[in-house]
């Protein structure tokens, strides 16, 4: 019995080792494809953008690829992919959560799965590489100390509800991050994607009693001290923050009782000029480098919870415990079609009662 336990252990050995040695070897094999397609084009991936300027020196660095990035929208990346496709000056973008599965839909992108593939969650990638979250975006307040005037700064919806601090949100009409604060309040509150009632409800409460700022929460508003509780994006509050003169008059937190994680996925352009170039770029960004990379903007990596990031790089993100209770989009379509009529339902139960 015990020989054939061993002789099964070594065969699983050997098999792992040899897995091993394949990937190893396919990724020198891309690397090598790489070098020789010399160049990797991007859109939607500027410098200042969660520090690609990083990821792209990096990339010229080590293996020679020199880059050129054209800034654009998600929607407009996939449009580009799909005309270009004869000629394609793009090979690798930067899209939201949602136009993953859009790019998937309309046939623009082509699979490559990462080394550390088994790192990124289920929910944050498609089952056949076609993308994968790469960092993430997560609802969270940025409140100014010095405007509360005394008053405990919130840690929560409930305690933004009841309090009587003035919340700034932004634009539901135009901003995908007022959207899902507005789907994030929601979600703490009992609600989905199917149904945003209760954040409706808690809006037009504080809409009532005067609190709701039509300023939306960005760095100018917040030097001009318009923002007393902003609702953002983590790596926006944080960016903010870390830009203040006197940045520790401001705090960024996750609610405690709720929020919404989304994010961003890179797609790799099924017509790209530079396809083994662009895997590889993927490649990077999923390592722990590429991964540090990102951290270093203010991004959290999608493997935050597999990463030991440099103390400096750690201090600039919130720390992990603060996701505990927060909630990724489990029906991307619901949540499209709820969206698309929230600037409607926004102006005829929340603004229609500010004082």
């Amino acid at each position: 019995m015990k020989q054939l336990f061993l002789a099964s252990l070594l065969g699983s050995t050997i098999a792992l080792c040899t897995a091993a040695m394949a990937a190893d070897n396919d990724l020198k094999t891309l690397e090598a494809a790489a070098k020789a397609e010399g160049a990797v084009n991007s859109v939607g991936m500027p410098d200042d953008w969660a520090n690609w300027k990083g990821t792209w020196e990096d990339l010229a660095k080590t293996y020679g690829l020199k880059h050129i990035d054209t800034d654009m929208s998600s929607a407009q990346e996939i449009a580009k992919f799909a005309a270009e496709k004869d000629n394609a000056s793009a090979d690798i973008g930067d899209v939201g959560a949602a136009f993953g599965p859009i790019a998937v839909k309309q046939g623009v992108a082509q699979p490559y799965k990462p080394s550390t593939w088994a790192q990124v969650p289920d929910w944050a990638k498609d089952k056949d590489g076609n993308w994968a979250l790469a960092y993430t975006g997560t609802i969270a307040f940025i409140i100014n100390k010095k405007l509360l005037h005394g008053s405990e700064a919130p840690k929560s919806w409930a305690d933004l509800e009841k309090g009587k601090y003035k919340v700034s949100i932004g634009d539901v009409s135009t901003a995908a991050q007022a959207a899902n604060g507005v789907l994030a309040a929601a979600i703490a509150k009992g609600g989905d994607e199917k149904n945003i009632q209760p954040a409706l409800l808690m809006f037009a409460e504080i809409a009532k009693q005067g609190r709701l700022s039509l300023a939306n929460p960005t760095i100018a508003t917040m030097e001009k001290g318009e923002v007393e509780v902003g609702v953002v994006w983590d790596f926006n509050g944080l960016s903010f923050r870390n830009k203040m003169v006197n940045k520790d008059d401001y705090i960024v937190l996750i609610p405690s009782d709720g929020s919404v994680i989304s994010g961003y996925t890179t797609i790799i352009n099924k017509y790209a000029k530079h396809p083994n170039a662009a895997k590889l770029t993927r490649e990077y960004i999923f390592s722990d480098a590429g991964q540090t990379n990102l951290a270093r903007g203010n991004a959290r990596p999608i493997r935050a919870e597999h990463l030991t990031l440099p103390a400096d790089v750690q201090a600039n993100l919130l720390p992990n415990e603060q996701y505990k209770h927060v909630t990724p989009i489990k029906d991307a379509d619901a949540w499209e079609k709820t969206s698309k009529g929230l600037p409607q339902k926004w102006q005829e139960e929340v603004i229609i009662n500010m004082q």
